[in-house]
């Protein structure tokens, strides 16, 4: 039986290969996990559909696969002798993602020789020379992360020789690629300009060698790392960040906390401050729609969204995992606070699915918890806009002609300039603090 990977959920086709837990020859039961398949930032399960025995498996650890790829053989009759598995020499190593092969007559045979480029001497490896674009308009076979760095930098992959199977390109063909480009303008330059400069291009960054001041430890970043750092460059890139700043005065809040937190634990549920502040937003959201909206793919449009799909960061030790709560308009107090919970720990224990990362319409980041201060949280593309909370602290304010001791929270708000303007800001601001002040004990008791 040919095992192929089932469609993970709506909107996902493809994941990469987190974890395998058999080999070749092992004996498994019907929806024993075979795999864990991470995509976006969650993980899955892979079972088996069928007793058996494993004969093959056609992945490997850092794979990136698609809906319908075959992942294992399996034989569901009595257990055969085990297939061998490749000897280490054939297996095929890269950090970059598995892509489908290319198309037939886009594989290239044996490297040619090293060969010279011209009158100046110099000797380019196999490996470094350019592929010449092929006549029938091919696209080069290379992985959606590294076409995107060469848009950036302005590389036509058709020139680059792709060095692994099927003439895939990888990282490493590109950074050769640009050390030719590199070293051939150096030698014009040193002939006196003889010949033409090669076309413009974008050095590679240059290496740093930190091991000649001392001792170094590398490791490789893990796919959610690389995942979340993506989404952070291209979300900076992308949105023109702005931050607002701001503090409420919770002392009256943290009282009808304390207050009622009995109450709310014989339900089993943890009133803390962040299902009071999901309802101060969603409040604040209704009376400022802008800040719930988001601009088209064209950059053209705006939609308003006339639901509430509130996205909470929850630290995990695989890093910022934003899982969302659906329709936080519609929830109670109480109802906030058992999902949050429940909700938090499943994301923690990377039992969180794809969907419920999805959908959402503003984020807030709360790391009052942590115990640090105020800071500028990065917008969560496409939304428009993101409340980062600090840790509250005493502070000594006027209050009816008083001087008195009272409780802060720092608030800051990040906002996408294209969209929204500093007024605009500033007022959304002025709303929620109120809102969070005004909160009533009506509001909060069960």
């Amino acid at each position: 039986m040919e095992v192929r990977l089932p469609r993970l959920g709506e909107g996902a086709d493809s994941g990469t290969v987190a974890s395998i837990f058999v080999k070749v020859g092992d004996r498994v039961n019907k929806d024993q996990p075979i795999l864990e398949l991470e995509s976006e930032k969650a993980v899955a399960s892979i079972p088996s559909p069928a007793a058996g025995t494993i004969m093959a498996m056609h992945v490997k650890d850092g794979d990136l696969i698609k809906v319908g790829q075959l992942i294992f053989t399996l034989n569901e009759g009595a257990a055969p002798a085990p297939v061998p598995r490749h000897a280490p020499e054939e297996i095929e190593v890269s950090s970059e993602p598995a892509v489908e092969p290319a198309a037939a007559g886009a594989a290239g045979g044996s490297p040619p020789a090293a060969r010279h480029t011209g009158d100046t001497g110099t000797t380019l490896a196999p490996q470094e020379t350019a592929a010449k674009p092929s006549d029938g308009g091919a696209t080069p076979v290379a992985s959606p992360t590294l076409r995107k760095m060469a848009r950036e930098l302005g590389i036509d992959l058709s020139r680059v020789r792709g060095s692994e199977r099927g003439g895939r390109i990888v990282t490493s063909d590109v950074r050769l690629y640009l050390q030719r480009l590199q070293r051939a303008a150096e030698v014009s330059q040193t002939a006196g300009g003889a010949g033409a400069p090669p076309t413009a291009q974008k050095p590679s960054p240059q290496r740093v060698d930190f091991s000649k001041w001392g001792h170094v430890r590398t490791e490789q970043l893990s796919v959610t790392r690389r995942t979340i750092a993506g989404r952070m460059v291209e979300s900076w890139n992308a949105i023109p960040h702005v931050t607002q700043f701001d503090e409420a005065d919770i002392t009256g809040l943290t009282k009808l906390r304390k207050k009622f937190a009995p109450q709310y634990q014989k339900k089993k549920a943890h009133l803390s401050m962040t299902p009071l502040l999901v309802k101060a937003v969603v409040k604040t959201l209704q009376e400022h729609p802008l800040f719930n909206a988001s601009i088209d793919e064209t950059g053209t449009n705006v939609v308003f969204k006339e639901y509430f799909h509130i996205g909470i960061a929850v630290d995990t030790e695989q890093g910022l995992i934003v899982p969302v709560i659906r329709d936080a308009d519609k929830k109670s107090l109480l109802d906030l606070a058992v999902e949050l919970a429940q909700l938090a720990e499943r994301t923690r224990e990377r039992k969180v699915s794809l969907e419920e990362m999805q959908g959402g319409s503003f984020t807030i980041s709360n790391q009052g918890g942590i115990g640090s201060g105020v800071f500028t949280p990065i917008i969560n593309k496409p939304e428009v806009a993101i409340l980062g909370v600090a840790r509250s602290s005493e502070a000594m304010l006027f209050r009816k002609k008083k001087l008195m001791r009272r409780t802060v929270l720092p608030l800051s708000l990040s906002y996408d300039h294209r969209l929204i303007d500093g007024a605009d800001a500033a007022r959304f601001m002025v709303d929620l603090v109120k809102n969070i002040e005004g909160m009533t004990e009506k509001e909060i008791k069960i």
